[in-house]
């Protein structure tokens, strides 16, 4: 419990850190921002891979590949459900916010703003749960630092729209408190949910992984590639995948 506890902290408390650093550089450029997200991506893409549905398939049983293979869907399907309500959270920072001036539309589209992070962090969380239920506390530990790596950029790219629509630095900074909040909740979750039966861990490690490969490849890298900066996006994604080779090489 120490452990899950100090996990669900570290990951939820990164999104915090972010929010701090974005608070001290309010004008943030798109090419460190791009730079710094692409490396959070190919350290969340090494977690799940290698964290994740690698160990699926390792304690799968005969059925494994299956198993592996349903649970990534079903992980990347949930996000896609999600994202048919809430939209992207790309579409909504930046100018776009900032482009309603009326009080009314600038505070629903912050509302949603939030709820759409709120929403996205809570698989994350779950999945941080997933991997310490694992009983592998280096795996575990691989799958929190890359959530966590993650989160802190985000936390980072929130602060300047909310500032710019008016919320105040108090009510700015509590908003991200929450978000971080809902991946301490998600992490309890899955560490619960597979502490509680040892027979949903393949299927809730694939899972766990889908989610995370999904937010990669739909969020992280569109996001990453829009202002310019790909080819140094990609070298800073293949250096956050190949350290957390190293990390795992030499935690495993």
């Amino acid at each position: 419990m120490n452990l899950t506890l100090l996990t669900a902290l570290g990951v939820g408390g990164a999104t915090i850190v972010g929010a701090l650093i974005g608070f001290m550089f309010k004008k943030i450029s798109h090419k460190f921002s791009d730079y710094v997200l692409s490396f959070a991506a190919g350290v969340m893409l090494a977690a799940a891979v290698i964290g994740l549905v690698l160990p699926s398939i390792e304690s799968g049983g005969t059925f494994a590949p299956l198993v592996t293979v349903v649970g990534v869907i079903c992980g990347a399907l949930m996000l896609n459900i999600i994202d048919k309500i809430v939209p992207h959270l790309h579409k909504l920072a930046g100018a776009e916010i900032e482009a309603h001036s009326e009080a009314s539309q600038r505070i629903n589209k912050i509302m949603l703003f939030v709820l759409a992070i709120a929403i996205h962090n809570f698989p994350e969380g779950i999945a941080a749960g997933v991997g310490l239920g694992s009983g592998n506390v280096s795996q575990a530990l691989t799958i929190s630092l890359g959530i966590a790596l993650q989160n802190i950029p985000e936390g980072m790219v929130i602060i300047s729209p909310m500032l710019a629509s008016g919320i105040s630095k108090s009510r700015t900074l509590l908003i991200a408190m929450l978000t971080g909040v809902v991946e301490v909740i998600g992490t309890f979750i899955g560490s619960f949910a597979v502490g509680f039966s040892q027979g949903i861990l393949p299927f809730a490690l694939a899972f766990a992984g889908g989610t995370m490969l999904y937010i990669v490849s739909d969020e992280m890298i569109p996001e990453t590639h829009a202002h310019g900066n790909e080819r140094g996006s990609t070298y800073s994604l293949l250096f956050g995948f190949l350290l957390m080779l190293i990390v795992d090489f030499y935690l495993g």
